[in-house]
């Protein structure tokens, strides 16, 4: 909400990147509105924080930080039931996690306004000031469910804020954390000067008062009669969880016979609890080696093992049953029985958490680096890439951070990588240097997450980069003001004959001739053909740029004539663009006419 009607552009803006979804003004604020929002509601700044004041909420206030903080005090109860609310001047050039920093993601949200507008986050909490791992905050970026009393919790933060060494006792989930600038400062206190206790935290499936986070990883297989009761089911995986010690927060999902993808109360459970639900059917289950089967349920349903058989085939392999087959009879007012069984899975599964950002980092030089891009970098928790494309962005990364380094040629790998751990609940940024859709791993990365059933899908977002034909471009005049194409000399992934054919296409319809990927070392032919195609249709005299290393440290680009073409410069790293017949070079310049002077 806003506080003066100078903040109206920047709710606008903030709603057209989904950052809010409901937009309010004071009646002050709106009554110089000539054109009024039909879905802006316009009340008094304190009935409006009411009336959005609900835990874990987010409330985005720009106005004065003083006049905020007067009218959220009298609303302001815990950590646990507040919502987040961040404070912003109307230019958004200063951005301040108010309330809510760690629990309510405040501090983490500040980070990526800042980086998506433009602006600053204005950070005062300990933590992150220091460079330590938000501990009780930054498994949300993993995709996993925190529990434990509220004051271990706040003891924890404030043993670790005095100097004290973290203990972990990590049973399940990925441990990429742990190799974080961040953990490391935290695992290893402050050591000089200072006589400190140790604090632990857990990461397991396992039930615990102690501050803990739960990666889903464990899977509830059930076997029920037909019509029982939903009351059956949620008692019954309640004392089931109790009894084995598991939490609730670690469930991946449930598991059952093909069957019961119509039982109605199975599915309601499922659907109200946010728990995707698999079914196999009885040749599947029957296959799996279990400790209880029973000649009973083979005769009813043509596998001895329903729960069990299903709790393991959800789990994957490398699953283990936890908890063997319990049997569950109703009691008065309710319906049916049903038997339930718990697996725990080698790796999470929560692609309903996990977000795969698909990033253009353009050029190399950051300061082509998209806000758009800047934002989902900040989101991630890790980034996915080719080494020096990383390197490049390595002054954006925060110590809380991982990167995984890949190999040039190893794009099917890095893409399977990324959406593996997208799967399992984390945000990850997968990295592509120019725009990720040209020429990078943009395609092959929608290929593999289509190739999933829609419900195992983690969101998905693309970011374009600034490619490297626009910078080219943008160094040397205006050279592609008319229609111009690109095309890539590399063979590796498409068949020369198909190079071969695009290039002819290319160069009779008078294109702008952008080459990707145009000369290496065990390919030194393909250049020099598509320069002597050209000049079949072309003037020698063609202005032609090469441009190697565009955007970095490095760069360098000069004009060139497509008959004294010196071909051995061109690398891997180097662009070449080739010009059509209307384009020319004028003072070193070089220009594609659009035609205006002709009119």
């Amino acid at each position: 909400m806003g506080l003066s009607i100078s903040s109206l552009q920047l709710l606008l803006r903030l709603r057209s990147r989904n950052h809010v979804e409901e937009l309010a003004l004071t009646p002050g604020a709106a009554s110089s509105l000539k054109n009024c929002p039909q879905d802006l509601l316009v009340a008094p700044a304190g009935e409006v924080l009411r009336k959005y004041w609900m835990k874990g909420g987010v409330l985005l206030v720009v106005g004065a930080l003083g006049a905020i903080t007067r009218l959220i005090s009298p609303l302001i109860k815990n950590k646990e039931d507040d919502p987040a609310v961040l404070v912003l001047d109307s230019k958004a050039l200063k951005i301040v996690p108010l309330l809510g920093a760690h629990k309510g993601g405040a501090e983490e949200l500040a980070l990526q306004l800042a980086e998506d507008l433009g602006g600053d986050a204005v950070i005062t909490g300990d933590a992150r000031s220091c460079d330590r791992l938000c501990v009780d905050s930054f498994g949300e970026g993993w995709g996993w469910r925190r529990s434990g009393d509220r004051n271990a919790w706040q003891n924890l933060m404030q043993q670790l804020a005095r100097g004290a060494c973290l203990e972990i006792e990590q049973h399940s989930g990925s441990k990429l954390w742990q190799s974080t600038e961040a953990a490391n400062i935290s695992l290893k206190g402050i050591p000089e000067g200072f006589s400190l206790n140790s604090v632990q935290l857990k990461i397991s499936s396992q039930q615990s008062a102690d501050c803990c986070w739960h990666p889903a990883t464990l899977w509830i297989g059930v076997g029920c009669e037909r019509n029982t009761s939903q009351t059956l089911i949620e008692s019954s995986l309640q004392q089931a969880l109790s009894d084995a010690g598991l939490a609730e927060e670690a469930i991946a999902g449930l598991a059952s016979i093909d069957r019961k993808s119509d039982e109605v109360a199975l599915l309601t459970v499922a659907r109200e609890r946010g728990w995707p639900i698999r079914f196999f059917s009885a040749k599947d289950l029957a296959d799996v080696s279990v400790p209880n089967p029973s000649e009973v349920v083979n005769e009813e349903v043509g596998t001895a093992s329903v729960s069990e058989a299903a709790a393991l085939l959800a789990a994957g392999e490398g699953g283990i049953l936890l908890r063997e087959k319990h049997i569950y009879k109703s009691i008065i007012e309710e319906k049916g029985a049903l038997t339930i069984s718990i697996a725990e899975a080698s790796k999470p599964f929560s692609p309903n958490r996990g977000e795969l950002h698909l990033v253009g980092s353009g050029p190399g030089d950051l300061a082509f680096l998209t806000n758009d891009a800047r934002f989902a970098l900040s989101r991630s928790v890790v980034w996915v890439g080719y080494g020096l494309y990383l390197d490049l962005l390595e002054p954006l990364r925060r110590p809380d951070q991982v990167c995984i380094s890949g190999q040039l040629t190893k794009e099917e790998e890095r893409c399977s990588q990324a959406l593996a751990l997208a799967s399992q609940g984390a945000r990850v940024s997968l990295i592509s240097s120019g725009d990720i859709g040209i020429y990078g791993m943009g395609g092959l990365a929608l290929e593999l997450w289509l190739a999933k059933p829609e419900h195992e899908r983690p969101q998905l977002e693309i970011h374009p980069g600034v490619s490297a034909m626009q910078i080219v471009a943008s160094r040397v005049g205006a050279p592609l003001m008319n229609d111009f194409c690109a095309v890539s000399l590399s063979d590796r992934l498409t068949p020369w004959s198909k190079i071969e054919e695009r290039l002819i296409g290319a160069v009779k319809g008078d294109f702008v001739i952008g080459l990707y990927n145009p000369q290496s070392r065990d390919r030194d032919w393909q250049l020099k053909f598509a320069v002597e195609l050209f000049l079949k249709y072309r003037s020698p005299e063609t202005p032609v740029v090469l441009a190697r290393q565009v955007g970095r440290a490095d760069e360098s680009v000069t004009i060139h004539s497509l008959g004294n073409l010196p071909i051995e410069a061109v690398d891997m790293l180097t662009l070449v663009l080739v010009g059509n017949s209307q384009s020319l070079v004028n003072d070193g310049w070089v220009i594609n006419p659009r035609g205006y002077f002709s009119k």
